[in-house]
């Protein structure tokens, strides 16, 4: 995922598709609210992720600093019911963008709202992910079972190439009879450096790293993660987490000692839950709630603040509205 990195796509200045558009002026949202905003110390472009807040009407978004709309991809109606839980997006270096549509599959888009690749799978849910070599990383969390595979790796013809199941390695006490939204819940999945995979397993509060072989090399975050999503591994080779627990917001941890490193509690309870954190290029941390997109600096101070304007929602169903992730791309 590149974040706060240069990225060159094709620009368009007309209408494009019946659900997309790219604007050549930046259109005014009337929801979104940047409160906060200083251009001195925040890492400068647009601002892409799922929206869900508007019932009925989820979109993909891009926006720039001033919260001001430069495209937007209205999923069409026989999409829209696939959104709950974890609608992803990720931006691809071709200019592209890849939609993970939970309980129905994953999709490939262009900025004119063209569908060029589909891989379609009732069980993914939460995270997909484009890999180096052209493979797309995809998870199933969201009412799994023991049998099911949490991750899978397939290439461009749609074959499974790798899979991991939890069961291999967790049928077991204190594991094997939890059950919340499914049994694991894993809710992330993200290739490594040295070719691990990292994945996050919601319900049983930790991380694990798997190698190509399945084999679980370690977990990470055991006792001090609750609920934790989308885990990121930074170029120190600790790992940035969005918890929903204590504390609830972004924690980076030492995953050789399990020592949180740093942390940023989200101070407006009425945001929860975190669903994403992610690292920029300039050192700050791009954070995502329900009803707000943050940036702050290693220092604590939010540098950038994006709010839906007088809109909240009841705790029951905020995982299932407003933003999910957010993902900052340079201009």
């Amino acid at each position: 995922m590149r974040l706060c990195k240069n990225n060159v796509f094709l620009g368009f200045s007309v209408v494009l598709a019946v659900a997309s558009l790219f604007y050549s002026a930046a259109m005014a949202e009337e929801d979104f609210s940047v409160d906060i905003y200083k251009p001195d110390k925040a890492c400068n472009g647009t601002t892409l992720f799922p929206d869900n807040h508007i019932k009925g009407k989820p979109r993909v978004v891009e926006v720039d600093m001033q919260g001001n709309i430069v495209w937007e991809y209205v999923l069409p109606h026989n999409l829209r019911p696939y959104t709950n839980p974890g609608f992803d997006v990720e931006s691809l270096s071709n200019g592209n963008f890849v939609l993970e549509l939970p309980r129905k599959g994953i999709y490939e888009i262009d900025r004119n709202g063209n569908v060029l690749w589909t891989y379609l799978d009732g069980k993914v849910s939460h995270d997909v992910d484009r890999l180096a070599n052209g493979n797309t990383l995809l998870v199933f969390g969201n009412e799994d079972g023991l049998e099911d595979a949490q991750v899978k790796e397939v290439d461009p013809s749609g074959k499974i190439v790798w899979s991991w199941h939890a069961k291999d390695h967790f049928y077991k006490e204190p594991y094997k009879d939890i059950y919340h939204q499914g049994w694991t819940h894993t809710n992330a999945a993200s290739r490594m450096s040295n070719g691990n995979t990292l994945i996050s397993l919601r319900n049983f509060h930790f991380i694990v790293e798997v190698d190509p072989q399945g084999a679980v090399v370690r977990k990470i975050g055991e006792g001090i993660l609750q609920h934790q999503h989308d885990p990121e591994v930074l170029a120190s080779g600790n790992i940035l987490i969005a918890n929903h627990g204590r504390p609830q917001g972004a924690i980076e941890v030492d995953p050789q000692t399990d020592e949180i490193v740093w942390q940023f509690d989200v101070p407006d309870p009425s945001a929860w839950p975190i669903r994403d954190a992610n690292r920029l290029a300039n050192g700050n941390t791009l954070i995502t709630a329900t009803t707000k997109i943050l940036e702050v600096t290693p220092q604590g101070e939010i540098v950038w603040q994006m709010s839906l304007k007088g809109i909240s929602f009841e705790r029951r169903e905020g995982p299932a509205r407003g933003f999910y992730k957010a993902t900052r791309i340079s201009q």
